[in-house]
């Protein structure tokens, strides 16, 4: 039974008319929020993309034309697309530069606190009808749209990893989360050429709610001695035809975030299941956060990347 104010996921409103989205803002310019202004410059829409770090801003722009660079020699984009897209992108570092915007999406760490500060910083700069989505891979929509101006405006839009690459989004709506707001995210969704998976709000969704513990179950089994990196990683990718071993796509995450959303896991959801494991933790705090730490369940200062367990 759907209790909340809004209709249920999926369920369309009659009287509800989507707002259009013609401008993006985007938060955060590190790799998913580069990726994901990249794949809305692509489909035609401005993006302002914001970042407190002029050096990242630099980066995201350098790797959005590298990774156009690839799409072109694939031909899945031409020469001309690139450079109309790129051309869409303003980096800023000013949230007045979001005053034009019909969505922003916050692409920030997975911290709720740094989602919250943000959320103070930008809400004053938004015009009312202006929209706001969290990439939160794990964090309550609820309890994050609460804590602003425009409860229900807001939205969880999760991209996945690499955004121009990986097909899915995930929508979350919270309970106050208006049919307008659904509707209009669906639609950008589509533009971007995604498919989407409506999740209830609960913690880590459906995709980390799956992937991630069974990321945590494999640093079990190495942190009990089940078996090495190598062989973890082996097993899986063999025996269960995954692309990456469970050890080695932590690694390209980030270890900080897995932890993040088991701790997450924990504390939503009350059950031992999903107590990160110790190794997990002690990794994390050593600083080997994986692939962009430089060291993770793997040495990325060597070729091949060599097991560090």
């Amino acid at each position: 039974m759907n209790i909340g104010l809004s209709p249920a996921p999926g369920q369309a409103d009659p009287q509800a008319v989507p707002t259009d989205v013609r401008v993006v803002g985007v938060v955060g310019a590190g790799q998913m929020g580069s990726g994901i202004a990249h794949v809305c410059a692509l489909a035609g829409l401005p993006v302002v993309l914001l970042d407190m770090k002029p050096d990242a801003l630099d980066k995201a722009m350098a790797t959005m034309a590298r990774n156009m660079d690839r799409q072109v020699a694939k031909g899945a984009i031409t020469d001309a697309q690139k450079s109309a897209g790129l051309a869409l992108v303003t980096p800023s570092s000013d949230y007045a530069g979001f005053a034009d915007a019909d969505l922003v999406i916050e692409a920030a760490t997975e911290k709720e606190e740094v989602k919250r500060a943000i959320y103070r910083a930008l809400t004053p700069h938004l015009k009312p009808s202006c929209m706001l989505a969290s990439n939160t891979s794990s964090i309550s929509i609820t309890r994050l749209g609460a804590s602003t101006d425009r409860a229900e405006k807001f939205i969880g839009m999760h991209f996945m990893n690499p955004v121009p690459v990986m097909k899915l989004v995930e929508v979350i709506r919270g309970i106050a989360t208006d049919e307008p707001t659904f509707q209009a995210v669906q639609a950008l969704a589509a533009r971007l050429d995604k498919t989407t998976a409506v999740s209830e709000d609960f913690p880590a969704f459906i995709v980390n709610r799956i992937l991630v513990p069974m990321i945590n179950e494999a640093v079990y089994a190495l942190y009990e001695g089940v078996g090495g990196v190598t062989a973890i990683d082996s097993a899986l990718r063999l025996g269960a035809n995954h692309k990456m071993g469970p050890l080695e796509l932590a690694d390209f995450i980030g270890l900080d975030t897995c932890l993040s959303i088991m701790q997450v896991l924990h504390e939503g959801l009350a059950d031992s299941k999903y107590r990160p494991c110790p190794l997990l933790v002690k990794y994390v705090e050593a600083g080997w956060l994986g692939r962009k730490a430089g060291r993770g369940f793997y040495d990325y200062t060597a070729t091949p990347p060599r097991p560090t367990r």
